[in-house]
């Protein structure tokens, strides 16, 4: 899990070494379904910040629902040098119809 801060820099940078994403590789960030795709493309008009975090642009994070201070979950897909991030109401879609009284909560 990891807090978006309020320029909706997302920092996690164990994720992006993981992929070996540098503040010169450029990135797609789209919404999908609910989710947030990021994806290394030497097209993309997106890159890290010089501390190696990944921003959110402002049209993305209004399209997934995300304010600052919200945290999100991020899983990096190695072999597609992409990252899902899971916002909030994702992870609550998720989450609660299996947990014992979820609906309710």
């Amino acid at each position: 899990m990891a807090t978006l801060d309020d320029r909706g820099r997302v920092a996690d940078r164990q994720m992006t070494a993981a992929l070996n994403w540098t503040a010169t590789t450029r990135l797609n960030i789209r919404h999908h379904d609910g989710l947030l795709a990021v994806t290394a493309d030497p097209h993309g008009v997106f890159k890290l910040s010089k501390q190696g975090h990944v921003r959110l642009p402002a049209d993305v994070r209004r399209a997934g629902h995300l304010r600052s201070g919200d945290r999100v979950l991020l899983v990096a897909h190695l072999d597609r040098q992409a990252i899902t991030v899971f916002p909030p109401v994702a992870l609550d879609q998720l989450v609660l119809p299996v947990l014992p009284g979820g609906e309710d909560l």
